[in-house]
């Protein structure tokens, strides 16, 4: 079964477990919106869920919709130093940071043009980190209703309600909160280092049947 998503920045274990468990192709002709995992992820910090938000730079309303491959990175604000020293702030004492830091890092070191692009890499970042294959094929074309793949592509859309209840693991302040779920990637990674890819093969993903 092949499922049709759109790429997110850093995405969360739900669209994870997808890529994990299914052939995936890459939603490259929709157009941008607002309010989506595209240019947000969250983590957990000492008081729990937390957004890094990615500035973008906004076309005006006269040019009517814009392409998701279109739109550009906002590199006059820092983000990327601000995304990072978050990072390392929250999960610095997690079990597996030093040892995938050296990976992760360049996403944060250099500026990129476009949106698209820089999720699409922060993917192939944590693909190779889990040890997995990088999913290479890309829409060509827009279809409302796809016809031959199941549609994930409900998944970056950060409004929307999931029915998806994944296994607990041990996060970095357990101590002091309960367990924030379907968090971004990168917190599995951090806590559960060589076991990641285990527990997103391990997950239900009943919510692609809706």
């Amino acid at each position: 079964m092949k499922i049709l998503l759109n790429p997110a920045y850093v995405p969360d274990i739900a669209s994870f477990s997808v890529i994990a468990q299914h052939e995936v192709c890459w939603e490259m002709e929709d157009n941008f919106q607002k309010q989506t995992y595209r240019n947000r992820a969250y983590i957990c910090n000492d008081l729990g869920r937390h957004m890094l938000s990615i500035s973008i730079r906004h076309v005006g309303g006269s040019q009517g919709r814009q392409k998701y491959k279109d739109v550009k990175l906002e590199n006059t604000y820092q983000w990327q130093r601000q995304h990072w020293r978050t990072l390392q702030t929250a999960y610095r004492t997690s079990p597996f940071f030093e040892f995938y830091e050296d990976e992760i890092a360049p996403l944060y070191e250099r500026p990129y043009e476009y949106l698209l692009d820089f999720n699409l890499l922060s993917i192939q970042t944590v693909c190779d980190c889990l040890q997995l294959d990088m999913p290479e094929e890309k829409t060509v074309t827009y279809e409302t209703t796809p016809v031959s793949m199941v549609d994930g592509r409900f998944l970056v859309n950060a409004k929307k309600k999931l029915d998806f209840a994944p296994e607990t693991y041990t996060q970095v302040f357990s101590d002091r909160n309960s367990f924030v779920a379907n968090t971004s990637i990168l917190d599995l990674l951090f806590n559960e280092g060589t076991n990641a890819l285990s527990y997103l093969k391990a997950q239900d993903l009943s919510f692609l049947n809706a």
